[in-house]
């Protein structure tokens, strides 16, 4: 039986902003092999986590272990573009610090 891949990747590339002012509520992802508005349908709505190591452990609600991971959740609204980069939205905004790292965008909802 072969495995069935969840997620894709993807890279942050920055911020919704125009010349002056950015919006830091929305952030530009760059999906893994999308290189058309026509190929990101698929994409839209789908869940998009950001996975990153915190200082301190903590204990997870699900498996009750400590560990230093975390995870802040979001969802891709729209195509951005036409090169296949998606506008997405995270339940607490992203931080700086995420800008050029991945993303894992789940395949399943």
């Amino acid at each position: 039986m072969q495995p069935v891949k969840l997620f894709s990747k993807g890279v942050v590339t920055g911020y919704r902003r125009g010349l002056r002012n950015q919006d830091s509520s929305i952030s530009l992802v760059k999906i893994e092999g999308v290189t058309s508005k026509a190929d990101t349908e698929f994409y839209l709505g789908k869940r998009i986590a950001y996975v990153y190591r915190g200082l301190k452990s903590r204990k997870n609600k699900i498996t009750k272990r400590d560990t230093k991971l975390r995870v802040i959740w979001g969802k891709v609204r729209r195509a951005h573009g036409s090169s296949g980069v998606v506008r997405a939205s995270f339940r607490t905004n992203l931080p700086p610090k995420a800008i050029g790292a991945t993303v894992r965008v789940m395949l399943y909802p």
